[in-house]
């Protein structure tokens, strides 16, 4: 039989190689992949806002810390490929956004460690078991879109009075899940809507001349990387046709857009930031739970309005976050 104080010493040295372990899994140098839908050459708010909470967190790059940078370069056709370099080098953790990355990297590996950014919910498109727990090898930050279409298309209404026909914008080839709930959103609200499906860039002006001669119209642009990539286009687009237009992210609006109403993208990779460091501390990702944004934000460019000749009720611009003037 172990006595007391030979019990006590054992313990004492399994904690102290426990606590060990620990410190060197946490301070043992990783790699982490970082899918971007956009350009190499414009480092995004996002990555920034993605590293520096990193950073936070104790993973200084070229200290603990390498990062494995992929581009698609506003090209969804280049996603497989991507995800397939990037599972290959065996990381530590994938880092991606949007429906199509995360499906790419669901064919593409049950085992590396996937922190997604989504606009929807991943149970209902099969990435993950459920929100509580996701199982597998996935888990993020997912905004439900489902369940804000509603409040973009009411603030559009007040934005617009006398709005009776909007354009649904959306990439052929991404679910339909969040096209479908707009369009379900807008028969509640007694709105006309076109489905305006565009492959590529090229398609974008031609969605745009569909509205332009409609009495009483405009354009909700629905969430896409790949339009996020494109931002620059859409706002010109927008503007040329005299077309008001409403976005989910801020960045649209500081661009030039009318008017935005959604999560905070960049506080979503910060906490993709935190699955990350979780992850790289031995946590497994299928059992921590999909966070959900907490921060919406409505932005108004009344800069952009008065191009447009529209008169933007003040009852809405007194309870806008922010007036672009």
């Amino acid at each position: 039989m172990i006595d007391r104080r030979t019990f006590i010493a054992n313990l004492a040295v399994s904690l102290g190689a426990a606590i060990l372990d620990a410190g060197a899994q946490a301070t043992k140098n990783r790699r982490v992949g970082f899918l971007s839908n956009g350009s190499r050459a414009a480092a995004s708010p996002q990555e920034e806002a993605f590293r520096r909470s990193l950073r936070e967190l104790g993973w200084v790059e070229g200290q603990n810390v390498a990062f494995e940078y992929r581009w698609a370069e506003g090209n969804p056709d280049r996603l497989p490929g991507l995800i397939a370099e990037l599972v290959q080098s065996k990381l530590d953790v994938i880092v991606l956004a949007g429906t199509l990355a995360i499906r790419a990297a669901q064919k593409a590996t049950t085992t590396t460690p996937v922190v997604f950014v989504l606009l929807t919910d991943p149970s209902a498109l099969g990435f993950v078991s459920s929100l509580g727990h996701p199982g597998g090898n996935m888990t993020g930050v997912a905004s439900e879109f489902e369940q804000l279409i509603t409040k973009q298309l009411q603030l559009m209404k007040e934005a617009l009075p006398g709005l009776s026909t909007v354009g649904l914008l959306h990439p052929s080839g991404e679910t339909s899940l969040v096209l479908n709930a707009a369009e379900v959103a807008a028969r509640r609200m007694e709105l006309k809507f076109r489905r305006l499906n565009v492959a590529t860039p090229e398609e974008f002006e031609a969605a745009f001349k569909a509205l332009r001669n409609e009495a009483a119209s405009a354009m909700l642009v629905l969430p896409s990387p790949y339009f996020s990539a494109r931002r620059a286009q859409l706002i010109e687009l927008a503007a040329r046709h005299h077309v008001p237009a409403c976005y989910e992210f801020r960045a649209y609006v500081e661009d030039g857009g009318l008017m935005s109403y959604g999560p905070d993208i960049n506080a979503m990779f910060v906490r993709a930031a935190s699955y990350v460091d979780r992850i790289m501390r031995g946590s497994k990702p299928g059992d921590l739970p999909i966070e959900q944004p907490s921060k919406f934000e409505l932005v108004i460019n009344l800069k952009t309005a008065k191009t447009l000749g529209l008169a933007i009720p003040q009852a809405l611009l007194i309870r806008a976050d922010e007036v672009i003037q």
